[in-house]
């Protein structure tokens, strides 16, 4: 048995009926051309023949004397892995994610490796999809992300074998066995990075939070409608935004795509919160998981975290902008001289107060933060399955007891894939939160246009005797950050 890590084994610990511990991918494909109407029956009966599965997706968990681990599963099942679905009629968008609500909500047999794929038919357009979900013990979203890209090719004429018969790389797999002797030295040095991470995670849980400071701190969120109870239910809906426009707001305002994403995430909930009737006085705090896999070729969980304020109680879309790009900046400042361990420490201590109000229900009334959104990077080429065209990708996350919305964000091509998945009883009309993604993006877009100058008009001078050709006036540019600056100093009431 491989032991799982810690924060590995906090998936399988805390995960229970209404809180399955799984995340998942949607694709959405356009069949090569050609193509009959039985190609996905095809890709399904040709996946069927590879019945033994390589690493991460041959393990199963264990539990053995109080420790979770994994193990090879000796009667890998194919068949209860993989599934051939087709939607009713008229198979359209709102079907499919019907569809992915239902299976998103259940339960994976723990006897048998942890992972789950589903082909899925009967798009109105001709289009199928492909659902891929793994438990979160197994792979966090970025490993996730690079695994389903990787079983995918860049060649329209390749034909890879399904995602569990690929052989992947170290960091997906288990690594070799090491040395007693490494382990203890391994173990000293992790100790010692991990203690200053504790005590800069227990100076942020009890510092004072200052109003002028920036940096969002743990346990300062507001109580709002996302922090409840939940149950096992689940809803998902899913747009897609291009990459190039967000790039352009953030160009404009100083801000990085991850701004601009919690910008407009950060409008939508606004929207949402008041179409209810039920936005805090005080700005909702969101918890942004960092990825530390470019620190470290180990597999499973490398996640850190900061905080972000997410100004929803700014009104206008501008300085609720340079709000969360403060915000940000401050939490960036806060783990840069920091290495992983001592991240991923620090983290841990902050939310350590978190399970034990969760336990007692005091975390309706003092949150440590209010909800997940969560930006990670995908693939920038086309990519194919057995020909078809991959058009679409979304990812679909875990809403947990207390923190009943998670927003995920995903890369492809010139796309960002935003995925809301919540508890279907606590966030009721999920759809809506699409539409009001729609109005925050018109809404940011127009406050910048109107602080751009307009093109002063054209004056012509009458040419007097002996002078030159006449002259033409033209507007003097004006620097778009500068504005924004000039918003930032003036002080807004909060409405």
């Amino acid at each position: 048995m491989k032991p799982m890590s810690l924060q590995d084994s906090l998936f399988m610990v805390i995960e229970g009926r209404q809180q399955p511990m799984h995340v998942a991918g949607l694709h959405i494909y356009t069949p090569p051309a050609g193509a009959g109407e039985d190609h996905v029956q095809q890709i399904y009966q040709g996946w069927r023949k590879y019945v033994k599965a390589e690493k991460p997706f041959s393990q199963r968990p264990v539990l053995s004397m109080g420790q979770w681990g994994w193990e090879e599963d000796a009667d890998f099942d194919v068949d209860h892995h993989l599934s051939h679905l087709a939607l009713p009629r008229p198979g359209r968008i709102r079907e499919l994610l019907m569809l992915v609500s239902r299976l998103h909500g259940a339960l994976m047999d723990r006897s048998r490796p942890l992972w789950e794929l589903h082909l899925i038919e009967g798009l109105a357009d001709g289009r199928f999809a492909l659902y891929v979900k793994i438990h979160h013990a197994l792979i966090d979203g970025v490993t996730g992300i690079r695994l389903v890209a990787s079983s995918l090719s860049h060649d329209p004429a390749e034909i890879k074998p399904p995602l569990w018969a690929q052989k992947h790389s170290q960091a997906a797999a288990s690594r070799p066995a090491r040395s007693l002797a490494a382990k203890v030295v391994d173990a000293v040095l992790t100790g010692r990075k991990i203690i200053p991470g504790l005590g800069s995670g227990l100076f942020d849980l009890l510092r004072t939070a200052n109003p002028d400071d920036a940096l969002a701190l743990p346990f300062q969120a507001p109580p709002s409608l996302f922090n409840v109870g939940i149950s096992g239910s689940r809803r998902f809906v899913a747009q897609s935004y291009s990459l190039t426009r967000m790039r352009e707001i953030g160009k404009a305002t100083g801000a990085t795509v991850n701004d601009v994403t919690l910008a407009v995430c950060a409008g939508a909930l606004r929207k949402y919160l008041m179409a209810r009737d039920n936005l805090p006085e005080k700005p909702l705090i969101a918890m942004v998981p960092v990825s530390l896999h470019g620190e470290t070729r180990k597999g499973g969980n490398q996640v850190a975290m900061m905080l972000a304020n997410l100004a929803t109680d700014v009104a206008d879309p501008l300085d609720r902008l340079q709000r969360i790009v403060a915000s940000t900046a401050a939490a960036k400042a806060r783990l840069s001289g920091m290495v992983r361990v001592e991240k991923i420490a620090h983290a841990a201590m902050m939310l350590a107060p978190m399970l034990p109000d969760m336990i007692t229900g005091r975390a309706r009334k003092r949150p440590a933060f209010n909800l997940i959104i969560s930006n990670v990077p995908g693939p920038t080429g086309t990519l194919y399955l057995n020909g078809a065209r991959l058009d679409e990708a979304y990812p679909v996350s875990i809403p947990a007891d207390f923190l009943a919305l998670n927003i995920t964000v995903s890369g492809y091509g010139d796309r960002l894939g935003f995925g809301f998945t919540a508890c279907r009883r606590v966030v009721p009309a999920l759809q809506r939160m699409v539409d009001h993604l729609d109005e925050a993006f018109a809404e940011l877009e127009s406050a910048l246009a109107a602080t751009r100058p307009r093109p002063a008009p054209k004056r012509t001078r009458r040419p007097v005797a002996g002078s030159a050709l006449p002259e033409t006036g033209t507007a003097t540019p004006v620097d778009v950050g500068q504005v924004l600056r000039r918003r930032k100093l003036r002080k807004t009431p909060p409405s």
